[in-house]
């Protein structure tokens, strides 16, 4: 078995950036730009009204004006004032050559066709929005390297961008081993257990922004497992197996996974929960094998499966660290790192109830890991530690 930092090591060494792809805008959400984008247009294309009001070209000291016209938003008629005229206009309407001033109507008066002002801090260039003063033609809009977030989504979409190009988001499969797994809302016989990784993987998955996820349940044969895993990789960018990585007489995952062709880079990791983790390549294709119990499942999808899907995403994630004073005492062997599914506030740390493996209540209420290294045998009450935040 190797630690938890050369199993992290080695991740970071073998998994690549997917290829970048061109997606519509509205598929790009959350994804990492791949490209520079240069502004195809003046933001706005001309000049607009800041908001409902009279337009007109400021005169020092001059208070009436002669209402010509009105100019709503999507008008296209191109309106020349004249000194002394104004129009009525509205909030995103084109303003008149001539004019370059905007004042709101409710610092007006109008008698006839007469427009009197009585704002007596009026300035030229009021309420004015200049073209190109968001952003200019051929301006950088966004580097490359940016999140596609829903301000920089609407930001593109206003210069009138409908793709981008991304470093995509992997399709992941899950293959959820066991002949003891019974679909959700059937009912249970003696001996099965109610299939519930796929769930938590799948809902995990979805909040790093995957929704490209294929869901097998593989009974424990050998030969099934291996036809699965070779139909998955065709679909998929990464394959996370669920339960069969120990050395029992029906564990397939090793040699099913070896008869497909996988590279195995590391089998056993120095932790609890989850020490069988499994990991490997088939050409730039990953593969975690996980173990079966719930809250290993999660521990090493937040501690290995997460940093590697941001990393096939160019994205540099991780969980965010911090310290925080544990409440209780806390034995360990040397030798192995402990992630302790714990409760965090205000800078103290609980650590829950029920830790082994097949329990997953702790885990429902945990909100971050605290990390214990090998080295450490004993922690007590009142001492800092390392506590990492579950990215919920």
């Amino acid at each position: 078995m190797i630690s938890v930092e050369q199993a992290k090591q080695f991740i970071n060494q073998y998994i690549q950036a997917l290829p970048p792809i061109k997606l519509p805008l509205d598929q790009a959400f959350h994804k990492l730009l791949a490209e520079d984008i240069y502004a195809p247009i003046d933001l706005p294309a001309f000049a607009q009204a800041g908001m409902d009001g009279y337009a007109f070209c400021f005169e020092e000291n001059k208070t009436e004006y002669r209402i010509i016209g009105e100019v709503a938003a999507g008008d296209d008629v191109q309106l020349t004032l004249q000194p002394g005229e104004a129009v009525r206009i509205f909030t995103g309407a084109a303003v008149p050559m001539g004019a370059d001033t905007v004042i709101m109507q409710e610092k007006t008066d109008v008698r006839g066709s007469i427009l009197i002002l009585k704002d007596e801090n009026i300035k030229k260039g009021q309420n004015y929005r200049f073209a190109g003063s968001d952003i200019q033609k051929g301006k950088l809009a966004v580097k490359a390297g940016y999140l596609v977030t829903p301000a920089i989504a609407g930001f593109l979409a206003a210069l009138g961008l409908d793709q981008v190009t991304v470093f995509s988001s992997p399709s992941v499969a899950i293959l959820v081993t066991g002949d003891e797994l019974q679909r959700v809302g059937e009912p249970l016989s003696f001996g099965q257990i109610y299939e519930a990784n796929s769930y938590s993987l799948r809902a995990a998955l979805h909040s790093m922004g995957i929704t490209s996820v294929f869901i097998h349940v593989v009974p424990d044969d050998l030969q099934q497992l291996e036809k699965c895993i070779n139909e998955a990789m065709k679909l998929s960018d990464m394959l996370l197996i669920t339960g069969g990585v120990s050395v029992g007489d029906h564990d397939h995952t090793l040699d099913a996974l070896l008869q497909s062709g996988f590279k195995i880079i590391f089998h056993g990791v120095r932790q609890k929960p989850g020490k069988p983790l499994l990991f490997g390549m088939k050409g730039s294709k990953p593969v975690f094998g996980l173990p079966g119990n719930p809250s290993s499942v999660l521990t090493c999808f937040y501690q290995y499966v997460y940093p590697a899907i941001a990393q096939l995403m160019k994205r540099d994630v991780k969980l965010e660290s911090t310290s925080a004073i544990i409440q209780t005492d806390y034995q360990k062997p040397t030798g192995i790192t402990h992630f302790l599914r714990a409760e965090l506030l205000d800078g103290n740390v609980n650590i829950r109830k029920g830790q082994e493996s097949y329990r997953l209540e702790s885990f429902a209420y945990a909100d971050a890991f605290i990390v214990l290294p090998e080295e450490v045998t004993q922690v007590n009450a009142g001492d800092q530690v390392i506590v990492q935040k579950i990215p919920y």
